[in-house]
């Protein structure tokens, strides 16, 4: 696979070591002839480790074929997260570092997780894209807020703090992007 045809999820093998793109900055030189760059962060496939790296767009890359299952979050313990195959009920185990910044929007019993398996061992966990949380903690509604465009801080049930509409309030239930951790709209 070219560096050009990268996408955010694939895997891709750097030095045998599995990594998947988190994200890609495209770079195009003013200069007649000069190549695009492509500034790829990845996080290695297990351990969560950040990587960066830069191609050109012909650069060749070695893309790795990982078997996707649906799974369910059960549950942690101290630094260790427990998933079961919603298939053949299968249970797996990633430890805190795996997860990075996933999980924070984990919810003990969560379906709609897809697990990233290689040669049979869970190796990562892709999220839902959104999620939803109850608002726990914010600042008062103000009144005639409805129509301003303004946010304020909100706390959601995870401990999470994000930036939602003034007419938001504590008992709100909100739908949170996972990939970036805004706020996307409220659940009626």
């Amino acid at each position: 696979m070219k560096a050009s045809q990268l996408r955010k999820g694939n895997v891709v093998s750097i030095n045998g070591v599995a990594c998947q793109v988190r994200d890609i900055d495209m770079q195009t030189p003013s200069a007649r002839g000069a190549n695009t760059l492509y500034r790829v962060r990845f996080t290695t496939i297990p351990g969560g480790q950040n990587l960066e790296q830069t191609y050109k767009s012909n650069d060749v890359l070695e893309e790795l074929v990982l078997e996707r299952r649906p799974m369910t979050y059960l549950y942690s313990d101290q630094d260790t997260f427990h998933f079961m195959d919603a298939e053949n009920y299968e249970q797996y185990s990633l430890h805190v570092d795996q997860l990075v910044e996933q999980k924070d929007w984990l919810l003990d019993n969560m379906e709609g997780l897809t697990a990233l398996m290689l040669e049979g061992q869970l190796a990562a966990i892709e999220l839902p894209a959104s999620v939803e949380f109850e608002i726990v903690e914010t600042a008062p509604v103000i009144k005639g807020a409805t129509a301003t465009n303004r946010n304020k801080p909100a706390t959601l049930s995870n401990g999470r703090v994000v930036l939602v509409p003034e007419y938001m309030a504590p008992g709100d239930r909100v739908r949170i992007n996972t990939e970036t951790g805004k706020f996307m709209s409220r659940v009626r």
